[in-house]
């Protein structure tokens, strides 16, 4: 019997790192109407926050029951630094430039889940697997088309 692994991420082909948020635990539609910039995240320690760095894109997963609001896509931004630990028993959170795109232009997941070029994502395959998740370049490059100019 094999055990599981979280595919490791290369970053020769990191196209975007992933971070989500439920919209069932926090009124996240609520939040961004007020503040639609995402200036940091909380994501989990590894070797993958060990990753993050300025100047890496980040796209903003909404996820949640699946009738209540279209989830998917609400932002593409950019890591503006290092993850940092947090205080102690704490997450660890990396800072950001993530706009949050206006709602008629967010993505839903039925859209990139009926692309057969992000069928395939990681969120898709571990939804509740913790922060940070990825997109491979070739993802985020399928991504792109599906957002607003």
């Amino acid at each position: 019997m094999y055990a599981m692994t979280e595919p490791r991420v290369r970053l020769d082909d990191l196209g975007a790192w992933l971070i989500k948020g439920n919209a069932d635990l926090v009124d996240l539609a609520a939040r961004f109407a007020s503040e639609p910039l995402v200036t940091n995240w909380c994501v989990r320690p590894g070797y993958r926050a060990r990753l993050m760095r300025a100047g890496q894109p980040v796209v903003f997963w909404a996820s949640g029951s699946r009738g209540r609001l279209p989830y998917g896509v609400w932002g593409v931004g950019r890591v503006t630094g290092a993850a940092e630990p947090g205080a102690p028993g704490q997450p660890w959170s990396v800072p950001l430039d993530l706009p949050i795109l206006a709602e008629g232009d967010r993505v839903s997941r039925l859209l990139l889940r009926a692309d057969d070029r992000l069928a395939a994502l990681e969120v898709f395959r571990q939804p509740q697997a913790a922060n940070p998740s990825y997109l491979t370049v070739a993802q985020f490059a399928a991504l792109r088309t599906h957002l607003p100019v």
